[in-house]
């Protein structure tokens, strides 16, 4: 039983951390991007839209995790 509830406990804390992870590296992405020059550029917008992809992605994780634990 308590084996059980320290792995739900680490998938809870992983989910988070997931999300920490994608949102610090779509922030780094965006800044270097927003560095190299102001102009506007395709691969710019793609580049970004990638990162924020990934973010959502990410928190539709973090949902589905926390809502498996709580119905479960």
């Amino acid at each position: 039983r308590r084996q059980r509830q320290m792995c739900i406990r680490d998938r809870l804390w992983i989910s988070i951390i997931f999300v920490l992870v994608t949102e610090l590296l779509n922030t780094g992405v965006e800044h270097a991007i927003d560095r190299i020059g102001p102009e506007w550029h395709a691969s710019s917008r793609d580049a970004k839209d990638v990162c924020s992809a990934a973010v959502l992605i990410s928190l539709i994780n973090l949902v589905v995790v926390w809502s498996i634990v709580v119905i479960f």
